[in-house]
């Protein structure tokens, strides 16, 4: 056997296996040598019935003193009810539609047994344990490795397999320059894999564990800094000196630029001013005057000769910006236009034909705007909003429109620093933390559902003070598998029952021109309460606004939740947020009362990232960052500052890892990030 050997080549691994073990990324024998154990269970030392605690995972040396069926004697869909003891106490293991087990105890047989045991109205019990005589081949001691499968592929089949390809291990040969090894106390490869696999001890499965930690980060972040660092050295861009004043742009604006936003636009002239492309993140919670930074930076773009470009993710939302950015630059005499799918064909030739001379200066649209006929005369400067919701080959491609253009992205997605530096790691980041004068904190409510009546009153008042509200619902149409209430249940409800209000009702599945005509009416007053899914999540600015109600806020994450709660507080009236739910989960009731607790979005974000870690919360893919085998960004912070030191200093000595000694490394790099990112080495 040989490392790059197909795993075809193991006992009892055909063709039907192999697709199960492809689904965990186990194609190669090596590839099963590095898919690692999520947990351990300690089946080292066994323990007596009566000293056993409740509800966590004991070993058990037992013998059976009786056996029974309960159930329809003619079923294979009877209860099995086995009495063992060990001299200190009795404990009944159940096993249900398992009548084809009792043949496997008979009274007075030794068994070790290892599971759970419950209280059951004061008898001990455990359901389904694992068991095996005790002796038999079978019986295996120690700690024993829990791996995370798919359907089809059992523990016992897995921890199998490794055993075979146990050998092989001595093979893997030590990649890491003896400096790190040395410098970092890590422990060698060899070492790190068997107690990884085949461990005796706890401590030599933390040291495994820190070493194979420690070598998976630091090769994603020099992946990471490999590419920062070929953007860093880009051929020439878009140049706008700081001589391009933007001071004609900030006397047309009815408001001055806050501290946080006077900081980062001087961060993105210095970026200009340089001759290699800006390749910068701005940062900053909703309503924190994100947009107005971009369009400084776009008016400088324009006053040095360039075109511009914002991509939005909805239409609502590219809509938008082009009536914000048209109202101001209007006034200067520079020309925006939009293109969404939504364009007649006739619209769309004379859009692309006034582009591609010149004719318009900045354009706003969505991804429409990526298509291979969009052709920009000059473009200097490329603007993506709320980046999240694109991946990273659009910005790369809207990117390759201009020569070399600065590329500014905006999220009001709070990302903590420590994984912002990571997702964007061929950016850099800039913070917007303060907010426009006089906006006043919202008000953040948890109510339980019996409130509701209560809450809708509560609506009527403010609307009756010549406010509006949202009301926000997880599903659109009422569904027999999840209880919640949804929009147009909701809709229906405060149709009738506020007579005097204008509702009205915006989803997913309503075509984009309904959908408009409704936020557009609701912008103008024309709807006092607007029922809604979370296709308002980014939405308009309507200042008007007051009150958010969201329905099972259980349903929510919290950075969802947050972006929702965002839609209100966004002019000197006080605002609410009220979050309903019956929910008794711990997560849920975390999530609601952290809401209640603060506004700060980068606080949120850091609480998301604890209750779901990175890749729920972010869709790590969908950044193209590839998926880890052994680390947590979130766990191994730590792990990862160390990590960054040793990255910089290897891109310092070898710039392309052409050397002999990070010929592995740069393998293990091409291999790990794979297609997600565009990685020339």
């Amino acid at each position: 056997m040989k490392l790059n050997d197909n795993i075809t080549t193991l006992k009892g691994v055909g063709k039907k296996r192999s697709e199960l073990l492809k689904k965990l990324n186990i194609e190669s024998l090596e590839d099963l040598i590095n898919f690692f154990p999520r947990r351990y269970e300690d089946r080292r030392q066994p323990i007596s019935i009566m000293e056993a605690p409740y509800n966590q995972d004991v070993l058990l040396e037992v013998t059976v003193a009786t056996k029974r069926l309960s159930g329809n004697p003619y079923s294979k869909k009877q209860v099995l009810n086995v009495l063992v003891e060990d001299g200190t106490a009795t404990l009944e293991l159940i096993f249900f539609n398992a009548k084809y087990l009792s043949s496997y105890f008979n009274p007075g047989e030794r068994l070790s047994i290892f599971g759970k045991i419950i209280d059951n109205f004061g008898r001990r019990q455990m359901a389904h344990p694992e068991f095996h005589t005790i002796g038999s081949k079978e019986d295996v001691r120690g700690l024993i490795p829990i791996y995370p499968l798919t359907e089809g592929i059992s523990q016992n089949q897995m921890r199998s397999m490794m055993q075979e390809v146990k050998p092989l291990i001595a093979e893997i040969k030590e990649w890491l320059p003896s400096e790190i090894v040395i410098k970092n106390n890590l422990c060698s490869m060899e070492y790190a894999l068997n107690n990884i696999h085949f461990p005796l001890d706890e401590r030599p499965v933390l040291e495994g564990r820190y070493r194979l930690i420690f070598e998976e980060l630091l090769v994603l972040q020099t992946g990471l800094f490999l590419i920062k660092d070929k953007n860093s050295k880009a051929v020439q861009g878009a140049i706008i000196p700081k001589s391009v004043s933007a001071a004609p742009f900030f006397n047309i604006l009815p408001f001055e630029f806050t501290e946080g936003q006077k900081r980062v636009f001087s961060e993105i002239e210095e970026d200009l001013a340089l001759d290699k492309p800006m390749n910068r993140l701005v940062q900053g919670d909703v309503g924190s005057g994100k947009t107005a930074v971009a369009e400084a930076a776009l008016y400088k773009a324009y006053k040095a000769g360039f075109q511009g470009v914002m991509m939005a993710p909805t239409e609502l939302l590219a809509k938008q910006h082009f009536n914000s950015l048209s109202r101001d630059f209007n006034k200067l005499g520079i020309k925006c236009g939009i293109l969404s799918s939504g364009l007649k064909t006739s619209e769309r030739r004379q859009l692309l034909e006034e582009l591609k001379s010149g004719e318009i200066n900045i354009l706003i649209g969505t991804h429409a705007i990526i298509q291979p006929d969009v052709e920009f005369n000059n473009l200097g400067l490329v603007i993506t909003d709320e980046q999240h919701r694109f991946g990273v080959n659009q910005r790369a491609i809207l990117s390759e429109k201009g020569n070399n253009p600065n590329v500014l992205v905006m999220t009001a997605t709070p990302i903590p620093r420590t994984l912002a530096l990571i997702l964007y790691g061929d950016l850099d980041i800039s913070i917007i933390d303060t907010m426009p004068k006089g906006r006043k904190p919202i008000k953040t409510f948890f109510r339980k559902e019996d409130a509701r009546d209560k809450i809708y009153d509560f609506v009527e008042a403010q609307v009756k003070e010549g406010r509006q509200a949202y009301v926000v619902a997880p599903l659109i149409e009422e569904s027999e598998v999840i209880e919640v209430r949804s929009a147009e249940e909701i809709y229906e409800e405060l149709r009738l029952k506020y007579v005097n209000l204008k509702i009205g009702l915006v989803h997913g599945n309503m075509n984009q021109v309904d959908k408009d005509n409704v936020m557009e009416n609701f912008a103008k007053g024309e709807i006092d309460v607007l029922v809604s899914t979370v296709v308002i999540e980014v939405g308009i600015d309507v200042g008007n606004a007051t009150v958010m109600v969201i329905e099972n806020s259980e349903r929510f994450g919290l950075a969802q939740l947050h972006q929702l709660r965002g839609r209100v507080g966004r002019s000197d009236k006080q605002s609410y947020c009220i979050l309903i739910s019956n929910s008794e989960g711990k997560i849920a009731l975390k999530r609601n009362e952290i809401m209640c607790q603060t506004e700060d979005g980068f606080t949120i974000a850091e609480e998301d990232l604890k209750l779901r870690g990175p890749g729920e919360m972010f869709g790590l893919r969908q950044h193209g960052l590839p998926e880890l085998n052994i680390s947590d960004l979130v766990k191994n912070v730590d792990i990862l500052e160390t990590v960054k030191v040793e990255a910089k200093n290897i891109i310092e000595k070898d710039s392309n890892l052409s050397s002999e000694e990070n010929t592995y490394l740069k393998r293990r790099i091409q291999k790990l990030f794979g297609t997600n990112i565009s990685l020339k080495l």
